[in-house]
């Protein structure tokens, strides 16, 4: 599946690029719609396992760690991390489609422009 957000109106659009344009609005079919993106990852590997609203992939992440903790994987389970908030669409996309990306924009998230921001001075 090609997936990759966009941002509209403040608001954060997955568009699922593997379906055909719609015909009235040439639009892909709408996957998600949500205000603010998490995204969940191996620190060590920037291996992504899932991303969307927020509130979702928390819940995930907490799931996750709790059950490799009760399989004896500790080391596994703090691995996990879960960045969230206004994101830039392009750092967000080149998670999804470039192996290992997470481990990149993590280390460089505190120089990391405020997403909704950027985008608005892209289009000024």
């Amino acid at each position: 599946m090609d997936l990759q957000y966009q941002l509209k109106a403040g608001s954060y659009y997955l568009y699922d690029l593997a379906t055909p344009p719609s015909l009235a609005t040439g639009e892909h079919k709408l996957k998600l719609k949500t205000d603010t993106v998490a995204i969940a990852f191996d620190a060590s590997t920037g291996h992504l396992h899932q991303h969307g609203n927020p509130a979702r992939i928390h819940s995930w992440a907490n799931g996750a760690r709790r059950r490799l903790r009760a399989a004896g994987a500790q080391d596994s389970a703090n691995d996990i991390v879960v960045v969230s908030g206004p994101l830039p669409v392009e750092e967000i996309n080149k998670c999804l489609s470039v192996a290992g990306y997470c481990r990149r924009m993590f280390s460089r998230l505190a120089s990391l422009p405020h997403g909704k921001f950027g985008a608005a001075r892209a289009r000024a």
